[in-house]
């Protein structure tokens, strides 16, 4: 991208539209587990609706890339997270020499962990981004979930690491699954299983350390209700905005299919304790049961939050709130270009809920051959010009994009390509 460097002032003059940024989204699986990135490209493009969205898949069967309307303008396969970050990178520049993205927005855990651990490459390499520092990333980690739920404040299951099947029964039997208590089986990184006897125990520790590695959780299974917050951290212990809702429908998996607003007082003192303690910044997700306090191993007296899981992204359900107003996809898109927000969030309020549903998109053959033997597709080419006024765009990514000021000291400049 041609550019007028300005080392006094610390700007890169750009020939860029401000209302078409260019956004890299991950994710984009939309079947019985569903990913977020789908949900994310339709809240994206209800406030930037000339935004250039640009898929990031693992598999050129994620059904998102098919999805009609919401599916993004180009889409480039990725190596899996697993191949290290030389080969993500190396990719990831590939795509940003053709594409020129502005930000990245990963909607995956393993994502998210890799990148935060790597925000200098992002800021070299000239793309944007609103994620947690990799600190943040490694106190919410499952194995170290205990600790950060007591230092907030907040009830947890009872939980043990298992690095081996031995201590894997150990666990178990400690968490009462011998007395008739079932127990969850939970990855490293995603999936959980409850298992009753050491046969279905045995199976699932195998499962999860050959998928997600070491090491296995054994977590005590606590009956109630489940409840999740959504929200964006601000990187200093605050909340930029949020929505709180009810499960009301789950798959065999556990999966949230439908949900209701809630507003509850204890439930956002849980909740803004646990991102506090985080300083988090960007995406997450808190996932709740809400049941007694537990007490002598048994369950009685007042009903409290137990923390399960902490994810680091937005969930696949945050496309609800961004349909009635808390379009938190847009403000992280915003604060990721330095912009003030285009679209105030407001507060979800109760009586709204969703339900999801299936659907069958078609797709191209050509499609997917030029995806899985070219490893990209585009629905629109790049622009390759941009007449709109110039803009500036800051070399250091917490100052902001925007210096209208400086407009008229360019208009005489003639527009330079794109790529």
């Amino acid at each position: 991208m041609p550019t007028i460097n300005n080392a006094a002032s610390g700007f890169r003059m750009i020939y860029k539209n401000p209302n078409k940024p260019i956004v890299a989204v991950s994710g984009l699986h939309r079947g019985e587990n569903p990913q977020p990135g789908s949900a994310v490209i339709a809240a994206i493009r209800r406030v930037y609706p000339q935004a250039r969205i640009v898929g990031l898949v693992y598999d050129p069967l994620e059904s998102g890339v098919h999805a009609g309307s919401d599916a993004p303008d180009a889409v480039y396969t990725m190596p899996y997270p697993s191949a290290g970050t030389d080969a993500y990178f190396a990719r990831l520049a590939e795509i940003h020499q053709r594409e020129r993205l502005d930000v990245i927005m990963p909607c995956l855990d393993t994502e998210v962990d890799l990148l935060a651990g790597a925000l200098d490459h992002l800021v070299k390499m000239g793309i944007r981004s609103f994620l947690p520092a990799h600190s943040s990333v490694q106190l919410r980690d499952k194995a170290r979930l205990v600790q950060l739920a007591e230092d907030a404040g907040c009830p947890v299951p009872a939980t043990h690491c298992a690095h081996d099947l031995h201590s894997a029964r150990e666990a178990a039997a400690a968490l009462g699954m011998t007395q008739g208590r079932p127990v969850f089986v939970k990855g490293r990184l995603y999936e959980a299983r409850a298992v009753s006897n050491f046969y279905e125990l045995d199976a699932a520790f195998v499962k999860m350390i050959e998928q997600w590695g070491g090491p296995v959780l054994l977590q005590q299974r606590i009956e109630g209700e489940e409840f999740n917050v959504v929200g964006l951290g601000d990187g200093e212990g605050g909340l930029l905005g949020h929505c709180a809702i009810r499960k009301m429908l789950r798959t065999a998996n556990g999966k949230g299919y439908g949900g209701m607003v809630v507003d509850d007082a204890l439930l956002m003192l849980r909740a803004r304790a646990l991102i506090a303690a985080l300083k988090w910044r960007g995406p997450f997700e808190l996932e709740f049961v809400r049941a007694e306090r537990a007490g002598d191993g048994v369950q009685s007296g007042a009903a409290d939050y137990y923390l399960l899981e902490i994810n680091p992204r937005f969930p696949a359900w945050v496309g609800f709130p961004s349909a009635i107003g808390c379009n938190l996809p847009a403000r992280a898109l915003d604060c990721a270009l330095g912009r003030t927000a285009r679209q105030e969030i407001t507060v979800c309020a109760p009586g709204n809920f969703f339900v999801r549903h299936s659907v069958d998109v078609a797709g191209s053959l050509a499609n997917l051959r030029a995806l899985s033997v070219g490893g990209v597709f585009e629905r629109a080419a790049p622009e390759r010009y941009a007449p709109e006024p110039a803009v500036l765009e800051s070399a250091d990514p917490c100052l902001p994009l925007e210096q209208p000021e400086l407009n008229a000291c360019l208009s005489g400049v003639r527009h330079a390509t794109h790529a």
